[in-house]
């Protein structure tokens, strides 16, 4: 990471969503590894929640949470992988094709990359995305401690880092609704 000094770092307000049918709040491992990852770079963890694999459910949360001024940016974990039940892309698509979105494409290649550094070639399984939708930010890792380190530490923490150079996520905020 590129961290100008000389550039102010500006906290934002991240919402958790962890996606799953089995974890509970005392289970939500992965949760709570980016809970901490998010506040100990200095943002707001402002919601957190639990919703089971079904992307009505799903897609009613985040748009909830995308109506609310109180969240800049969205990250959740689960629901990404390839069985029937894995529905979080889904529930993205819907999302983004609601709002007039835009997919960050990068984002998964990345993701998927760096995963493969850690897993080999059990990374193809995962379907982690990103999207803009409603000038706000929704990242969807997969559930495993490993993959929620994967894509914060290899990603996230970069480009929700407002000193970050060349460029990151968080300067093109007040840009993201532009027409």
């Amino acid at each position: 990471m590129a961290v100008d000094p000389s550039r102010l770092f500006k906290p934002i307000n991240i919402a958790l969503l962890t996606v799953s049918d089995t974890r509970t709040p005392e289970t939500d491992t992965s949760g709570d590894i980016l809970a901490e990852r998010i506040k100990a770079a200095g943002h707001n963890l402002v919601f957190r929640a639990i919703e089971v694999d079904d992307a009505a459910r799903v897609v009613s949360r985040l748009n909830n949470w995308l109506d609310d001024r109180a969240v800049d940016c969205i990250v959740t974990t689960g629901g990404t992988g390839l069985t029937g039940r894995d529905v979080t892309p889904e529930a993205l698509e819907r999302v983004k094709a609601s709002s007039e979105g835009k997919d960050i494409p990068g984002f998964g290649e990345l993701f998927r990359w760096i995963s493969y550094g850690t897993i080999g070639t059990s990374a193809i399984q995962s379907r982690a995305m990103a999207i803009v939708a409603r000038g706000k930010y929704i990242f969807a890792l997969p559930g495993s401690n490993g993959a929620v380190k994967d894509g914060w530490d290899g990603i996230l923490a970069e480009q929700l880092d407002s000193r970050n150079r060349p460029c990151n996520f968080v300067e093109l905020m007040p840009r993201l609704k532009e027409v």
